[in-house]
C-alpha cells in the first residue's frame, strides 16, 4: 500500500486549477499560483548535504520573491532523514502531524445514514463554497476565507472528479467535506470532513465518508486515500482504512 501511494498519490493534482502552473527543480516540482505553493518532492530526493541545502533555499527564494508562503509536505519515511532539521534550519516551521490512511473503495463505500435531522448535500454554487469557508474559518478559529476560491478552482478544472459535500440541520452547515479523484492513477483524496462540536461523535463524519466513497466507486476509483488528524484516524481504521505512514506540512511564510 505505500508503495502505491508513492508511485501513485504523492506528486501534483492533474489537471491544475486555473491559475496554477508547475514548475520543476532537479528532483522536486512547485505548484505557483494558489492559495499558497507547494512543493512535491520522491521519497528519496537523491541529494545529499550542502546540495539538498542548496535546493532547498531556491525553493524559498522563489516564494520570498512572490511574497507568497510555501509548504513542503514531508513524510515519515522520506530521505534522507535529515531533511526535516534541513527544512527548520532553512526557515521552515512544521504543522501538525498527520496519519496518511489508505482502504479500498469499494470496502467503505456504503447507503450514508446521516442522524436524524442531517441532510447532505453536493454543492457547488459560489454562496454555498463561501458558507463552506465561513464554517471551515468558525470551527478552526483563523481565516479560511481562501478556500471558497480554491474549491471553485478544483471544480472548474474537474466538476466530475470534485465533489464538495455539506451536511445540514436545520439549514446551518454542521460539517463540510470534499472528494478529489485523480482516475487516471486510480484513487481519490478525501479531505476536510470539518464537524462542529454538538455534532461530532453522532455518525456525520462516518456519512460524509461513506458518500464520498460511494461517489469514488462511481467514478471508476479503486482507492481512498486520508491524511487524518489524530481525532479522525480511530474512526477511519474502523471504517477499513490502514495507516501507511504519517505526514507533516513545513510551511515557509515571508
Amino acid at each position: 500500500m505505500l508503495a502505491f501511494y508513492d508511485a501513485h498519490v504523492r506528486g501534483l493534482p492533474d489537471p491544475l486549477p486555473e491559475g496554477v502552473t508547475a514548475e520543476r527543480d532537479g528532483p522536486l516540482v512547485r505548484l505557483v499560483g494558489g492559495h499558497r505553493g507547494f512543493v512535491a518532492a520522491p521519497a528519496d530526493t537523491g541529494v545529499r548535504g550542502a546540495v539538498l541545502d542548496r535546493l532547498i533555499a531556491r525553493q524559498r527564494d522563489r516564494f520570498a520573491a512572490l511574497g507568497q508562503a510555501v509548504e513542503w509536505k514531508t513524510y515519515g519515511h522520506d530521505l534522507p532523514a535529515d531533511l526535516p532539521a534541513r527544512l527548520r534550519a532553512a526557515g521552515f516551521e512544521p504543522e501538525d502531524e498527520e496519519a496518511v490512511l489508505l482502504a479500498p473503495a469499494a470496502e467503505v463505500a456504503a447507503a450514508p445514514a446521516p442522524p436524524e435531522g442531517v441532510v447532505l448535500r453536493r454543492v457547488s454554487a459560489r454562496a454555498d463554497l463561501a458558507r463552506i469557508a465561513a464554517f471551515q474559518s468558525a470551527v478552526w478559529g483563523r481565516d479560511w476565507g481562501w478556500l471558497a476560491d480554491d474549491l471553485a478552482a478544483r471544480i472548474s478544472a474537474d466538476p466530475e472528479g470534485t465533489a464538495v459535500l455539506v451536511a445540514e440541520a436545520a439549514g446551518e452547515v454542521v460539517s463540510a467535506a470534499w472528494l478529489v479523484a485523480r482516475r487516471s492513477r486510480g484513487y481519490a483524496g478525501l479531505w476536510g470532513g470539518s464537524t462542529l462540536p454538538a455534532w461530532r461523535g453522532r455518525g456525520v463524519y462516518r456519512a460524509m465518508v461513506a458518500e464520498r466513497a460511494r461517489l469514488a466507486v462511481g467514478l471508476g476509483v479503486r482507492h481512498l486515500q486520508v491524511d487524518a488528524s489524530p481525532d479522525s484516524a480511530p474512526i477511519l481504521r474502523r471504517l477499513g482504512f490502514t495507516a501507511v505512514t504519517t505526514t507533516t506540512p513545513y510551511v515557509w511564510s515571508p
